[in-house]
């Protein structure tokens, strides 16, 4: 969605270890017993959001009042915390300062017991057209030293944390994609893999690589296939997707459905044995019920989208947009309720470790 938040961390195997049995019975919803004979229970579910700065003026996690303040509101504390970074901060003038490995942030999410969802992206955060950033430039080795030194903190930091890398790729507003900022065909997925690589050699396997597109859209540049770097870089799928209401620009109302459907069942064709998250979602309010498009999102995931075993609302004032939900006492509460059932898990993940991915909650 929106341009990646500035850092503030510089002033701004793949089998899995088995959770602990205490943290697993408290995040699991009923017994299957509970459930009738041959419809199979809803999966648990890892859910979170991106908190903007409206609480404290300050983002999530580097402030995290402003979880708390979220908190009050949906009475339960979330297991994933989102939030972003762009590979540099740049002045007008073009002079860039890289960012460091956010480990305070990651730290405060962990320490809160939830597990950090941390999107990185190679730019600087503004704009679509970035010429020092064009993905040819992360493929020949310029941002080398510095992603793997990123890497490197990766590892020493050593908990286990989300990494979304280079989001809605087959967008046109992000300077990664194919075809936008002098990019070539082909060269997100090398890119991709170039980085992934390094983050391997450096023995950074705490990071779980997350692949995540936007939902299809009329100006699609790439076909979806061809932007998936491949089973052995990606270890979960993602969507974005948003309902932008009665607004300018929009598509009109449309329900959860309407929005993700078709390209979930791409994705599953593509990559059917990756769990996948819901990595940005939101509603606006304008041209329908906001509080009820809450409920059918927070229903429908665990009742129909059975690969979609993580959520993440977007919580930020941006673009003239009403995404928080706080935008209305009936919205607030709608999702407090929804997010109250117990297939949703809280934050009991202060202790994960994992030798390779963060697998799926289990039973």
């Amino acid at each position: 969605m929106k341009t990646p938040a500035k850092t503030r961390d510089r002033h701004r195997s793949r089998l899995f270890a088995a959770l602990a049995l205490a943290t697993l019975a408290a995040c699991a919803p009923a017994p299957v017993s509970a459930y009738a004979k041959g419809k199979p229970p809803p999966n648990p579910i890892y859910w979170g959001a991106q908190i903007g700065p409206q609480f404290t003026g300050e983002q999530a996690p580097w402030d995290m009042n402003a979880v708390s303040a979220f908190e009050r509101l949906t009475k339960k504390p979330p297991s994933l915390i989102s939030f972003s970074s762009p590979f540099a901060d740049c002045d007008e003038g073009g002079n860039c300062i890289l960012n460091n490995f956010p480990t305070t942030p990651l730290e405060n999410v962990r320490q809160h017991g939830s597990i950090p969802f941390f999107s990185w992206s190679s730019s600087n955060g503004e704009g679509s057209v970035q010429p020092a950033f064009q993905l040819s430039k992360v493929i020949n080795g310029t941002y080398d030293a510095y992603i793997r030194t990123f890497a490197e903190r990766s590892k020493e930091w050593g908990h286990p944390y989300f990494l979304r890398f280079n989001w809605e790729m087959n967008g046109f507003w992000f300077p990664w994609s194919d075809g936008v900022n002098g990019n070539k065909s082909g060269e997100f997925v090398t890119a991709w893999r170039h980085v992934h690589d390094i983050f391997t050699s450096a023995g950074a396997t705490n990071a779980t690589w997350v692949w995540c597109p936007n939902v299809d859209f009329t100006r699609n540049l790439t076909p979806l296939n061809q932007l998936y770097p491949g089973n052995a870089y990606v270890d979960w799928t993602c969507l974005d997707g948003f309902n932008w209401g009665k607004t300018a620009n929009s598509a009109g109302w449309q329900n959860f459905n309407q929005i993700f459907h078709s390209t979930y069942k791409r994705v599953l064709k593509i990559a059917p044995d990756k769990p996948m998250v819901i990595g940005e979602v939101a509603s606006d309010d304008r041209g329908g019920s906001k509080p009820n498009w809450i409920k059918n999102l927070l229903r429908i995931i665990p009742a129909n989208y059975r690969r979609v075993r993580g959520v993440i609302w977007y919580d930020e004032k941006d673009q003239g947009m009403h995404w928080p939900i706080e935008s209305s006492k009936g919205a607030t509460n709608a999702f407090a309720k929804g997010i109250s059932r117990s297939v949703y898990a809280p934050n009991q993940f202060s202790e994960l470790t994992v030798a390779g991915p963060i697998q799926p909650l289990p039973w």
